[in-house]
């Protein structure tokens, strides 16, 4: 059973001010519970018996029994599984200075929830454990970022910085950015460590923040001199640039 407090605290988490009061955030389903679970503590578990019969080894502060109609109630999800849990937000010592020994990625702005979502889950397949965000990228622990990584949000660190300071920072360091006046990409030369620096969705990257990159690539079109369209979405734009990237290091 669980009390209609609990389930307003639980629907409280869709809002970034709660979150942030509270330390924690929401994880719905039933392997992204799971795999999170290994890696962050766990407040608060909510799920049917069946479920918590099947993973008797997941530790939480609180565990709560209910009904799939109960779930219903505190869930965010249209159609909701057997298990919501509440964990707590990580904290992350800031360093500057990952992007001179491994290759990390950088989002400027990128304010849709499942963009976000997206591009950590393709850090995570790519092998990239930092991202430097924008203040004014989202919110990594929204339910809607959340429920998009699958499960790569305990493997991969997001650090909110200013990325003009970030990338002031790194001196002799190479810092990408993909531009329609960049060097096509297939005929540049890339490297095992650096930033890739990913823009807005609808502006790409600011001004201020491309006058400080060094190395301008360019994503072309097939065939070259076609109409297409004038740009790809930042996610697919950042799985095109993680794969050439780590294609050179075979």
């Amino acid at each position: 059973m669980i009390s209609k407090n609990k389930i307003k605290f639980i629907r409280s988490l869709e809002q970034k001010k709660f979150r942030k009061e509270n330390g924690v955030f929401l994880a719905e389903g039933n392997k992204l519970v799971s795999d999170l679970s290994n890696f962050f503590k766990c407040r608060i578990l909510v799920a049917t018996q069946q479920w918590m019969d099947t993973n008797k080894d997941i530790i939480a502060d609180e565990k709560i029994y209910v009904e799939k109609d109960e779930l219903s109630r505190a869930s965010l999800l249209k159609t909701p599984q057997d298990v919501l849990a509440v964990f707590e937000i990580p904290s992350y010592t800031l360093s500057m200075d990952c992007p001179k020994n491994e290759l990390c990625l950088a989002l400027d702005d990128v304010q849709d929830p499942g963009n976000l979502g997206t591009i950590i889950r393709i850090a995570d397949w790519f092998g990239i454990k930092n991202i430097y965000c924008s203040h004014g990228t989202a919110d990594a622990f929204s339910p809607k970022t959340v429920q998009a990584t699958m499960g790569a949000l305990a493997r991969v660190k997001l650090h909110y910085c200013n990325i003009k300071e970030l990338i002031s920072s790194l001196n002799d360091v190479p810092v990408f950015g993909t531009f329609l006046d960049g060097d096509n990409i297939y005929n540049n030369t890339l490297s095992s460590n650096g930033l890739i620096v990913m823009g807005n969705e609808g502006n790409g990257i600011s001004k201020e923040v491309s006058e400080l990159i060094n190395r301008r690539i360019l994503i072309p079109n097939y065939p070259q001199g076609n109409e297409t369209t004038d740009s790809l979405n930042v996610a697919v734009a950042t799985a095109i640039v993680c794969s050439e990237f780590r294609r050179r290091q075979l």
